[in-house]
């Protein structure tokens, strides 16, 4: 071989070497790529282009579960779509709440209201059929009715109506309670007493079939009501009783478990449908996730041992007798008793839930 021939075969060599190193480094980037999922592919491609900071508001304390749950949330969204979906929570009603936090929603704002679902009435009376007081026994019944057909149909004509773009029905805030200074065993106790609710119709009609007075309050001035005497106490979730201030104005706590506890997620279907749809599927993904991992979540209705009785479930309690077995012997709470009816059709979807008004 000459020396001519032996440089030539070297550099053939050399550019051979280098060929080959490159695409082994090629196969090794596209492996890791394809390790990932394909909205994550997607922020990992974000490169800055796209920014969308969205305000999340709720009246919950900033101990309590839900509001850890939404920045827990809020987190894993930033992170999986490398931070172009920004959401900003905001606790303790410090932005609008209650029925102005729909409204953010329904005019458009770059917003996430968390409410419970009986604000959505005011659009679509159909969901106070769905958050009915005495309509379930856990938070479980509740989350399976969710996932019914019919429900799912509510959800969209709220969409298509309203604009209001449903992300999740049910994050688990436990079952809503009496908690007062008085001890609560009958619907005769509460006759004249004054409770806090939510300003939302569905649980002022509750507490009035119930005997007592109802008044709509912001959470924000309840305690220091109860303090000053404006009120003789609350109902509200069991989770919350230790984290909010309430254990510290109201000695005792009746489980009458007279509504499910639950708060939705929802967003304005106009700046839903301008998001891309990577970042879509990874937002749904975690709000759906959140909703269905609280630590507090019951186990599910095919593996969870139902109560023999409602007498049984009031003989268990080591606060006070439960209002449940008494409650529908009070005329007031006859017409809620059909609602029983109207939850087997709801589960099935072989009928529409019908509204009964209190006392009729």
């Amino acid at each position: 071989m000459t020396e001519k021939n032996s440089t030539l075969f070297k550099q053939k060599g050399t550019t051979l070497k280098k060929i080959v190193a490159m695409l082994l480094a090629l196969t090794m980037v596209l492996a890791l790529c394809a390790c990932g999922s394909n909205g994550d592919k997607a922020a990992a491609n974000n490169n800055g282009d796209y920014h969308l900071v969205l305000k999340l508001s709720h009246v919950f304390a900033p101990t309590e579960q839900l509001t850890i749950e939404m920045q827990q949330v809020a987190q894993r969204i930033k992170e999986r779509t490398n931070g172009a979906i920004e959401i900003q929570c905001y606790d303790s009603s410090q932005l609008a709440v209650y029925k102005d936090n729909i409204e953010q929603v329904v005019n458009g704002a770059d917003w996430i209201a968390c409410e419970d679902p009986s604000y959505l009435a005011d659009y679509d009376i159909d969901f106070e059929a769905l958050i009915g007081p005495m309509m379930y026994n856990s938070i479980d019944e509740y989350s399976y009715v969710c996932q019914s057909d019919l429900v799912k149909g509510m959800c969209q004509k709220l969409e298509d109506n309203y604009g209001i773009h449903v992300l999740a029905l049910d994050f688990n805030v436990g079952m809503r309670c009496m908690q007062t200074n008085k001890v609560i065993k009958t619907p005769a106790d509460l006759k004249g007493m004054k409770i806090r609710v939510p300003n939302s119709s569905m649980y002022i009609n509750c507490l009035t079939a119930m005997g007592a007075t109802p008044t709509g309050m912001p959470f924000a001035e309840t305690i220091s009501a109860v303090q000053q005497g404006v009120i003789d106490g609350l109902e509200g979730n069991m989770n919350a009783y230790s984290t909010n201030g309430s254990s510290e104005v109201c000695k005792n706590m009746s489980l009458t478990n007279h509504l499910v506890g639950t708060c939705g997620a929802y967003i304005s279907s106009k700046v839903w449908n301008s998001i891309p749809e990577e970042y879509r599927t990874i937002i749904q993904e975690e709000f759906t996730k959140g909703a269905r991992s609280s630590p507090t979540s019951p186990t599910p209705p095919s593996t969870r041992r139902r109560p023999s009785s409602r007498r049984s479930r009031a003989a268990r309690s080591t606060r006070s007798m439960s209002m449940r077995s008494a409650l529908p012997c009070s005329r007031s709470m006859t017409a809620w008793s059909r609602g029983r009816r109207d939850r087997r059709l709801l589960r099935s979807g072989a009928g529409h839930p019908r509204r009964v008004p209190p006392g009729q």
